[in-house]
């Protein structure tokens, strides 16, 4: 996978100033971060990180029923959308391919058997590329069979991408039904809410919690101080933010999740053989470790200076002290989303939860974020879009891995 490429070894997401009051004053600039030297970043929901190199070659397949959408399993079971759209779902994204709205029908009626039909599924799409690679290319001769023959060739590569994505989507959103805990809707202020908050959905916080390790709780734990700063234990003060802000937090916050996924499951791997290094085996003092500069600055203004990363919150764990014990290739590597497929979900599932932003780049080149949409949150909403967001993450990663296994796409 082709990544952007960065002179940093950290990849900083700011969320400073996104906050207006309507509540008590939310505490000044903080940002979320996480070591990275290449990492790409989400269309509309970037910040801070160099634009994307991979290409973003889609096409929408035709099919009857399209736009169908899941539907919560607890809803009537139908096949058809709802006539007036009203119709709850189990996730923002709907999925458009002929296999994703497969797979969306058995997530509706037999959440159960999804697994069988990921399978079979993969087992199609193995054989037609096996029939595909055998198939010969024409002849240099005749020049128009070959442009057809390559076009078709590239339909399909581009049908095939689609499926992959949505199967992926739909196995993590199978693993969220198994755990008990809904996805968040699409973003939009609440006409049942008096004060017009968008956060009107379930508080999962534990449950989605429980579904890490002790060491990667740590971490999580780390990044929402991070987020909500002094905010972290304050559920119920509203703030007014741009929507903006928010969803690159949730995108960066997904990222997150399948970084700390894929380390956390080296860390248990080598814990469990006994060859943690020293280093790892006792929770790090903060003086050793990296701090990003722009968390430093962060605590000077804040008159904060001597304390640095413990001053914001943060403590210290085994698991961030056995990260900070790679080399820069090893952490480049793990900071890297392996496969466009992933990378696409993330994109569209962030799109699909927030909508597509207004904003424009000006003539001077800087983003004009003026027609962004506000929000008004409660700082335990927020908690709660994070937590999804970094579960999302690590769901993903642990579906790549068992995808990939059944048919190979990820190429590093």
């Amino acid at each position: 996978m082709e990544a952007a490429t960065g002179s940093t070894s950290t990849l900083a997401i700011g969320i400073g100033s996104p906050f207006r009051d309507i509540a008590p004053r939310p505490p000044a600039s903080r940002s979320l971060y996480f070591p990275s030297k290449s990492l790409i970043s989400v269309p509309h929901y970037r910040s801070f990180v160099s634009p994307s190199k991979l290409g973003k070659k889609t096409i929408t397949l035709p099919c009857s029923g399209r736009g169908r959408g899941l539907g919560f399993p607890t809803v009537k079971a139908s096949l058809s959308p709802d006539p007036d759209g009203s119709a709850a779902q189990i996730a923002p994204l709907r999925l458009q391919s002929p296999i994703g709205q497969f797979l969306s029908q058995i997530l509706t009626t037999h959440p159960h058997l999804l697994p069988a039909a990921v399978d079979q599924q993969l087992q199609q799409l193995q054989t037609q590329r096996h029939a595909e690679e055998l198939t010969q290319e024409p002849s240099a001769s005749a020049t128009h069979d070959i442009v057809l023959y390559r076009r078709i060739a590239e339909v399909k590569a581009i049908e095939r991408k689609r499926a992959l994505e949505e199967i992926l989507y739909a196995m993590v959103v199978q693993r969220f039904m198994d755990a008990d805990v809904p996805l968040i809707p699409a973003v939009a202020p609440s006409s049942t809410d008096p004060y017009g908050r968008v956060d009107t959905w379930a508080r999962d916080d534990e449950k989605l919690e429980r579904l890490h390790s002790s060491e990667a709780s740590e971490m999580i734990q780390n990044h929402l101080a991070l987020v909500l700063g002094n905010r972290i234990g304050d559920f119920a003060s509203v703030a007014q933010i741009s929507k903006l802000r928010v969803g690159q937090v949730y995108a960066a916050s997904v990222m997150y999740g399948y970084f700390l996924k894929r380390v956390d499951e080296r860390f248990q791997l080598e814990k469990t053989v006994k060859v943690l290094p020293a280093s790892a085996t006792v929770e790090g003092s903060f003086s050793n470790a990296p701090v990003h500069p722009e968390i430093s600055s962060m605590a000077a203004e804040q008159g904060d200076v001597s304390h640095g990363e413990s001053g914001m919150g943060i403590k210290p764990s085994r698991l961030r002290t056995y990260v900070m014990s790679f080399d820069g290739e090893t952490l480049q590597r793990f900071a890297t989303i392996r496969s466009k497929e992933a990378v696409s979900i993330i994109e569209r599932h962030t799109e699909a939860l927030f909508g597509r932003p207004q904003i424009a780049i000006t003539p001077h080149g800087t983003v004009d974020t003026s027609k962004d949409e506000l929000i008004k949150i409660s700082f335990g909403g927020l908690k709660r879009l994070v937590l999804e967001a970094v579960t999302f993450g690590s769901f993903l990663w642990d579906v790549e891995t068992y995808v990939d296994s059944r048919y190979n796409f990820v190429m590093n």
